[in-house]
């Protein structure tokens, strides 16, 4: 298919706001077509492999997470994009197995903080949320986000963790839920507390 501006920006918006090279070349685009738009500054290159037109504002989110199927959005912000923080992040909290460099990424996204997990645990309560702006992307349930934030108190804003504790264990809580992941990550008492003091 021979692509023009229009609809070219149709793919990139269906694929998030970026495009890989692979989903490019299964459109219809090569190479050299990617690179004749690149010098005509219609594309722009996000990173190694991933586009976006020059015209839009692609999604930070998305942005980030095509670098990697192993970035999660976890902690703050993962609570951000359930409604669980009014809090906007400025510091994109991201979780990886331990072992994973991310170094590139860091160097690329400064304002991003990386969270380290064991590999049986990295994958435990992965769902995809939608961001601002309307596209898909993985982050933690709210689940992983109340064992996360305990876990990892004195490192999380004040005001992030009380409105997030509150929140969930007031309205949103699943007791056996909850439960079985704080036992994954040996923090089962600290979770019985809250869920008492605050049910």
């Amino acid at each position: 298919m021979d692509y023009n501006t229009d609809d070219l920006q149709l793919l990139i918006e269906e694929k998030g706001g970026v495009a890989s090279a692979a989903e490019l070349y299964q459109a219809g685009i090569d190479r050299f077509k990617i690179y004749n738009l690149l010098a005509r500054e219609i594309l722009v290159k996000e990173s190694h492999g991933n586009y976006s037109m020059a015209n839009s504002e692609p999604d930070e989110y998305r942005v980030i997470q095509n670098r990697s199927d192993k970035l999660i959005f976890s902690h703050g912000t993962a609570l951000y994009l359930q409604g669980m923080s009014d809090r906007v992040p400025h510091i994109l909290d991201i979780t990886v197995p331990q072992g994973d460099n991310v170094s590139r990424i860091k160097k690329a996204y400064q304002n991003t903080k990386f969270h380290y997990c064991k590999g049986n645990l990295w994958d435990l309560g992965i769902i995809n949320v939608t961001t601002p702006q309307g596209y898909n992307v993985k982050a933690y349930d709210l689940e992983r986000c109340v064992c996360d934030i305990i876990r990892d108190k004195d490192d999380i804003d004040r005001q992030i963790f009380i409105q997030a504790i509150q929140g969930y264990f007031r309205s949103k809580c699943d007791p056996r839920k909850v439960i079985k992941y704080a036992r994954e990550f040996n923090i089962e008492s600290k979770v019985r507390n809250y869920m008492e003091v605050l049910q």
